[in-house]
This record gives structure tokens, C-alpha cells and sequence, in this order.
């Protein structure tokens, strides 16, 4: 399935061996995966790997070193995560090697990077409304992260959804992170009642996450500032592949 438009493409489903092209040298390649919890599974290639936490199962530093041994194999240039389990693990994450791997892992910070000569700027958050039991979780909305979110940014990975966008739980209730939404929408109203250019600067145009599993899928809407956000829930699913997306590079407007 994929969800077409003249500045995003979007894939849902394919085949794996065979999946669809890119449009076009213009265009940057997102794959997106998200709670792989140490499971090494099938990811076609492209520009950018966007993992929005989750990489191991328990926690322990052999299950974090089976997910970054498998996230170094992968031929994509670039790697970025926005979660893991244990701060003692953070030197398995930053260190050279994952950086010569091209592994990138933020948390509550920003990264710009190149692509084709085009520019991105994207936020990485590992924060979650107490859900479970895990890291970076949060239980009043003054311990939330969610107004750190910078409003200069054209990718936003988080590990929770906000409230109401692909996070109905099986428990039949939305999961997602209400701060978090609200931010993204403070973020726009404060561009059109400011009267600031709406660049690629300052627009979020791909938020990717996880947590919720049950809810993986994605969409593109229409924000506040008539441009479009592809929205992603990446939990992966043994029945699904990777979720493909194509952004065009976008000049100044």
C-alpha cells in the first residue's frame, strides 16, 4: 500500500526482495522501524534508517550489542535512534565504532545531516507516558520532554505517539502522548501568528514512533500551515516489512 503525493511518497507494504524505487535523485529515503527488541529482521535499503527505540528486549547490554551488531551491518549511510534501555550502554551507542557505522543515537537533542546536497534537521526524544514499565518514562506533564521539542526541525523521532494519531492500544484506549501533540501544534500555530517564513526549517514534514505495536500504520495530514506531515507508527510486525518514506527536497519558500 502506499500513500502518494507531489512532495511525499509513502509504503506501507511490499515486496521485500523487490521493494519500490525511488522517485527520483531529489528525493531522500527514510526506512523506519521502531521495537525491534533485539530481533534482527529483514530492511530494505535506502539514505536514512529511523529506529524509534526499543532495540533491545530486557534491557542487558548482550541484548543492546545483537541489535547494534545488526544495525552496523546494514547498508544504510545513516542510522539514528532515539531510545535505548541502560545508561551504562550509552558507549556501546556513541562510541567510534558506531560512529564509523554510521549510527547516530539522540536523546533530547537535534542532528543535521546531508543528503544529496539537501539538508535535514531532525530531534530525537526517547520520553513515554508511564505506560509500562521501561526507561524515560514520565507521570506529570512537568516531567514530560515534550516542550524541549525545537520548532526548527524537518524530522521528529520520538518512541511514544502523540495522543490520537496511530495509538489506539488493544487495551481500546488512545496511548499516545498528549504534551507531545500539543507541543507540535504550538509549534505550528506560533509560525502563522508570528508570520515566519514557512520553510522546510520550520515545519516538522515526517514524525516517526513506536511503543504502541498494535497501532503501526502510517498517514499524511494536512498541518495548520497547509503543508503535509507523514505521520509514522514503525513498531515492527512480523507480517509487515519496514515502513518506506520518500521526502523531495523542498527549497526555500
Amino acid at each position: 500500500m502506499s500513500f502518494p503525493s507531489s512532495s511525499s511518497r509513502v509504503y506501507t507494504t511490499y515486496d521485500l526482495n523487490n521493494p519500490p524505487g525511488r522517485p527520483g535523485s531529489d528525493w531522500t529515503r527514510f526506512v523506519c522501524i521502531s521495537d525491534t527488541h533485539s530481533r534482527i529482521v529483514p530492511v530494505p535499503p535506502g539514505d536514512v534508517l529511523l529506529h524509534a527505540g526499543d532495540l533491545s528486549s530486557h534491557g542487558t547490554l548482550r541484548d543492546l550489542e545483537i541489535t547494534l551488531n545488526w544495525l552496523k551491518s546494514l547498508p544504510h549511510p545513516l542510522k539514528m535512534s532515539a531510545s535505548m534501555v541502560l545508561d551504562a550502554a550509552r558507549d556501546l551507542v556513541t562510541g567510534e565504532d558506531a560512529r564509523e557505522s554510521g549510527i547516530c543515537y539522540l536523546e533530547y537533542e537535534s542532528f543535521k545531516f546531508d543528503v544529496n546536497g539537501h539538508t535535514w534537521k531532525v530531534y530525537g526524544s526517547p520520553a513515554v507516558p508511564r505506560y509500562v514499565d521501561g526507561a524515560f518514562q514520565y507521570t506529570t506533564p512537568e516531567t514530560a520532554e515534550g516542550n524541549l521539542i525545537p520548532s526548527d526541525i524537518d524530522i521528529l523521532l520520538t518512541h511514544t505517539p502523540p495522543h490520537g494519531i496511530h495509538d489506539f492500544s488493544g487495551q481500546g484506549n488512545h496511548a499516545g502522548c498528549p504534551i507531545l501533540a500539543s507541543r507540535l501544534r504550538a509549534i505550528e500555530h506560533n509560525v502563522r501568528t508570528t508570520g515566519r517564513k514557512s520553510t522546510t526549517a520550520t515545519y516538522c514534514r515526517l514524525h516517526v514512533w513506536g511503543h504502541i505495536h498494535e497501532a503501526r500504520g502510517a498517514s499524511i495530514s494536512t498541518t495548520i500551515l497547509n503543508r503535509e506531515r507523514v505521520q509514522v507508527n514503525a513498531a515492527i510486525r512480523r507480517e509487515y516489512p519496514p515502513i518506506i518514506v520518500d521526502l523531495r527536497h523542498e527549497k526555500d519558500a
